[in-house]
């Protein structure tokens, strides 16, 4: 009985063998994935809704028209990344510093001494492009504390057209204020970062005083240019603005 037990075990063996020769030719059918034939067509299409919406973004921040935001929206960071990376910032800085400057050589100065010209600091002189790099490029919330470890540092680079610019209206005759949302504390670190870029020769630097703390960055600058106008300059002070998409800091206080 153990003999013919062994006996059916081979012949069904052979039997499984000579099937899986006989189909050893035969290769696995390949995986196919089909992609409907319009695919690139409504990838360009999205890439360019992307483009339009992170545009008209862009367009509401510059022209103040968008309400206080904390981050740039998500799908637009490469959008931004482009922009401040790539030649249209550059171009959008030299645009602007040129026509002040061409306004500039307008201006009939009166020689008392009272014709002043207003720069911000934060990215209007010195560029904060490279803490932004390190953060998502206004991807993440601003974080003061990191902010005001990188003010420390002193190592923000200039603007070169914005440097461009104050030396020729420092040429021109006119004082030149430096009116920053910065604190009284990181005086130090402004001036040695503001000396380090080529900024120097400046007739005030006005910074945040603890009565100023928490105050809107449009109160309280608002409130240093009418104190200007009252008692520094004449009743017209000139002010150089840039887009707004370039204040990656979004500071309500700055």
């Amino acid at each position: 009985m153990a003999f013919l037990r062994i006996l059916i075990l081979f012949t069904l063996l052979s039997f499984a063998f000579s099937l899986e020769n006989s189909n050893s030719h035969i290769l696995p059918r390949p995986l196919i994935i089909e992609y409907p034939e319009n695919i690139e067509t409504q990838f360009k299409e999205f890439d360019e809704e992307v483009r339009l919406h992170c545009t008209s973004w862009r367009f509401a921040v510059e022209s103040n028209n968008l309400s206080p935001w904390k981050t740039i929206p998500v799908e637009c960071a490469n959008y931004v990344k482009d922009y401040m990376m790539g030649r249209a910032y550059k171009i959008d800085v030299e645009r602007v510093s040129k026509e002040a400057g061409i306004y500039a050589k307008t201006v009939e100065l009166g020689g008392d001494g009272k014709d002043v010209w207003v720069f911000d600091v934060d990215d209007t002189l010195l560029s904060n492009l490279p803490y932004y790099v390190e953060h998502g490029y206004g991807l993440e919330r601003f974080d003061s504390v990191e902010f005001s470890k990188w003010v420390e540092k002193a190592t923000a680079p200039a603007l070169e057209a914005s440097l461009k610019l104050y030396k020729e209206v420092l040429g021109l005759g006119f004082k030149v204020f430096l009116l920053t949302g910065r604190n009284e504390k990181q005086e130090g670190a402004t001036v040695k970062n503001l000396n380090d870029a080529g900024f120097k020769n400046w007739d005030k630097l006005i910074l945040r005083t603890s009565d100023d703390h928490g105050k809107l960055a449009t109160i309280y600058k608002s409130e240093k240019r009418n104190e200007m106008q009252s008692t520094d300059a004449h009743g017209k002070i000139m002010q150089l603005f840039y887009p707004r998409q370039l204040d990656f800091s979004h500071k309500e206080t700055e």
